[in-house]
């Protein structure tokens, strides 16, 4: 078993450049041997992020500032009541990035599951999402966007809490115009922050990832 080190970055909101540099410095010692698989779990202030396939058309209609960034995926927003974690992992080989992505959803999956939330994964379509149903099309929990280099993981997931949503209202969200987002919150019809949900998190994501990674 690989035991992961998990980092709570919580008690204040983490500007996203200095989350992606402190990512940065981890994966550097995970791929060196000097340090073990970490999880790095934070708030940040509120940001957009477009990974690579990000489209002109998906970015900020109102000409909101964007952070590029080396992810897989498309443009997608960070912020206040948003729980992002960042595992920072060796890969068994061969590497499957797709098995692991499937590993992260199984987590977040659970998670839901134990608060009474009915998730699904899509076929071509990375993240956690509550199925369609008489209240509207299918819609976004949680968003995945991930890089692996040298074998080593980075980025990882959002999940959102008890976040506004006025924010995914400026771009395409993850680049798909057919289905929504939404919240713990919204689908529960009560608050549930990130401090409500971060242990279960982090144990779910442990059951998925200490007994696979290398």
């Amino acid at each position: 078993m690989s035991r992961l080190v998990v980092i709570r970055q919580l008690d204040a909101r983490t500007p996203y450049l200095e989350g992606w540099e402190q990512q940065r410095t981890i994966h550097a010692a995970v791929v060196d041997g000097s340090a073990p698989g970490t999880l790095l779990l934070v708030e940040h202030d509120p940001v957009y992020t477009a990974g690579k396939r990000t489209r002109p058309e998906d970015r900020p209609f109102d000409g909101s500032p964007v952070i590029d960034v080396d992810r897989g995926g498309r443009i997608t927003w960070h912020g206040p009541g948003q729980l992002t974690g960042y595992p920072i992992v060796t890969l068994p080989s061969p590497v499957d990035v797709l098995v692991y992505v499937h590993h992260l959803e199984a987590a977040i999956m659970q998670v839901c599951a134990d608060l009474g939330i009915v998730t699904e994964r899509q076929d071509e379509r990375t993240g956690v999402w509550v199925p369609a149903d008489d209240r509207g099309p299918a819609r976004k929990i949680a968003a995945i966007g991930v890089r692996v280099a040298r074998g080593v993981t980075m980025h990882g997931f959002a999940l959102n809490c008890d976040n506004a949503l006025d924010a995914y209202h400026r771009i395409v969200p993850c680049g798909i115009r057919d289905a929504g987002v939404t919240t713990i919150s919204e689908e529960l019809g009560r608050r549930v922050g990130i401090a409500d949900v971060v242990d279960a998190v982090e144990a779910a994501l442990r059951t998925e990832l200490e007994d696979w990674i290398a």
